[in-house]
């Protein structure tokens, strides 16, 4: 039985193993910038603190058993352009979403907003599912072996996991982060479009990578200006 099952992963443990691993450790962390931003800026429509560590923890749990599925069935999905456009049409109208919310008192647009965990739970898996469509791909590319790509999966997951929790807590300092946030959202949706319709279109990796640290960077620029307290009326003394 365990024969078989390594069979099927094409475990072959080599010199290179370790050097490829990292690579897919590093293009996990690379690629994951964008949607650590978007399930931080879903995780904040629980708006207490709480709440959106449970839901990224439960969400992430849900994302990881949907994202090794497409890992061991990549082949398969590669053959339906249908899943990359659902994909490209789910990513782009969560953009769509965020930039046609209503404007907060201090001018910015927002994310989703939820009453209960179990609302965001699955948006977070599916958005996840989304952003994996390009990233496996990009994986599978980078190697056959599907034991280093589902190691490197395990360990994406997890650094996800790390980065949205910082994004959380980011998105509160830097005005602009959730809207370069999704604008970066816009480049994966687009990208995954432009795959349905002409692969030849497709822009680079470095390409992508680079306009996606553009915008993080415009994203960073600029620091949330913390409300003043409202001073209390001086109290008259009547004599």
């Amino acid at each position: 039985m365990l024969d078989s099952i390594f069979d099927y992963l094409h475990f072959h443990f080599s010199v290179e193993a370790p050097i490829v691993l990292l690579i897919l450790v590093f293009l996990e962390a690379v690629l994951s910038a964008d949607n650590a931003i978007a399930l931080a800026a879903i995780a904040q429509g629980l708006e207490d603190k709480e709440l959106e560590r449970k839901a990224l923890n439960f969400g992430l749990v849900i994302a990881y058993i949907l994202r090794i599925s497409l890992i061991l069935t990549a082949t398969w999905v590669q053959n339906f352009w249908q899943f990359e456009l659902l994909g490209a049409a789910y990513l782009l109208w969560l953009v769509f979403q965020h930039f046609t919310s209503e404007e907060t008192s201090d001018s910015h647009h927002h994310g989703p907003r939820f009453k209960t965990v179990l609302q965001a739970i699955p948006v977070i898996a599916f958005t996840d599912l989304a952003f994996s469509l390009d990233s496996v791909t990009t994986a599978i590319a980078v190697s056959q072996e599907r034991w280093l790509v589902l190691t490197g999966a395990t360990i994406g997951i997890i650094t996800l996991r790390f980065m949205a929790g910082l994004f959380i807590r980011w998105l509160d300092e830097y005005a602009n982060l959730e809207d370069a946030g999704y604008v970066t959202v816009a480049f994966v949706g687009l990208r995954l479009l432009l795959k349905v319709i002409n692969d030849d279109l497709v822009p680079p990796e470095w390409l992508m990578i680079s306009a996606i640290a553009i915008i993080l960077a415009w994203g960073f620029s600029k620091k949330t200006v913390p409300s003043l307290p409202q001073a209390e009326p001086e109290k008259t003394e009547v004599k």
